[in-house]
C-alpha cells in the first residue's frame, strides 16, 4: 500500500503543538466505489479462488502486473478489512481457532487446547439430515438440512427405491452427520476464497477514474 494513499487529498487538522494550530494530513475518509452495474456484469469480471499464499498485492501483481493495484482486488469485492475479510492461511486459521476456543478447552473435564476442543466430535456445532437421490442415469441430487439435536437423534438412516411417473427409478438414501467447530470455522474461512476480479482490460480506465474521484 506504499503509494495508495498518495492519491488521497490533503486536509487540515487541528494540532495544538503546531505554531499555527494546524497540521496537514491525508484525508483518509475519502471514498471510491465501483458501479453496481459493472460488478453485476459477468462480461467485466471472472471468478478467482484465493490460494493459501495469496495476498491482495500478490493477486494484483499476478493479474494486473502491478501490486499497487491491490485496491482493485479489495474494493471490487467490498473487502474493507483485509485482515478479517480475507481468508486466513492454514496456519493462521489453526491459531485463530485455538485462541477463540481456548476457554472451552480449559473448562473441559480433560483440559484441552482450543484446537483439540474444536476438533472433538463430542463438541457438535451443528446437526444435519442428508437426503441423497440417485437417478438411473447416474445423476445425483444431495439435500443437506440443518436440524436440532432431538430431530437428529430420531433420524433413521435408510435407503429406498421408487419409480417416478415417467418410469425412471430413483434411489433415495437418508443419512445424518454432524459438524465440529473446527469444520465450521474452516467452512466460514473457505467461503471467503472465491472472489471476482475486474478484467485487466478495464483496469487502466478504472484506475484513471479512481485518481480523479479520490482527489476531489
Amino acid at each position: 500500500m506504499a503509494k495508495f494513499f498518495n492519491y488521497y487529498p490533503k486536509t487540515y487538522y487541528t494540532n495544538d503543538t503546531k505554531p499555527k494550530g494546524l497540521d496537514t494530513v491525508t484525508n483518509i475518509i475519502s471514498r471510491f466505489a465501483f458501479e453496481s452495474t459493472l460488478k453485476e456484469n459477468s462480461a467485466a469480471f471472472y471468478e478467482y479462488d484465493i490460494q493459501d499464499s495469496d495476498t491482495p498485492e500478490i493477486i494484483a501483481d499476478k493479474y494486473y502486473g502491478n501490486p499497487e493495484r491491490h485496491w482493485m482486488v479489495l474494493l471490487f469485492n467490498d473487502i474493507l478489512d483485509p485482515q478479517w475479510d480475507w481468508p486466513l492461511t492454514e496456519n493462521n486459521l489453526v491459531k485463530y481457532v485455538n485462541d477463540k476456543y481456548s476457554a472451552n478447552g480449559a473448562a473441559n473435564t480433560t483440559v484441552q487446547t482450543g484446537v483439540q476442543w474444536a476438533l472433538s466430535p463430542s463438541n457438535v456445532q451443528a446437526y444435519f439430515k442428508t437426503i441423497t437421490r440417485t437417478s438411473a442415469d447416474g445423476s445425483v441430487i444431495v439435500e443437506k438440512l440443518e436440524v436440532d439435536a432431538n430431530t437428529y437423534a430420531n433420524i433413521a438412516q435408510s435407503t429406498l427405491s421408487y419409480t417416478l411417473q415417467n418410469g425412471s427409478q430413483v434411489t433415495e438414501t437418508i443419512s445424518r452427520s454432524t459438524r465440529s467447530y473446527f469444520e465450521y470455522e474452516t467452512e466460514l474461512n473457505d467461503a471467503k476464497r472465491t472472489i471476482t476480479l475486474l478484467k485487466k482490460e478495464f483496469a487502466p480506465a478504472v484506475e484513471k477514474e479512481f485518481r480523479r474521484v479520490i482527489s476531489l
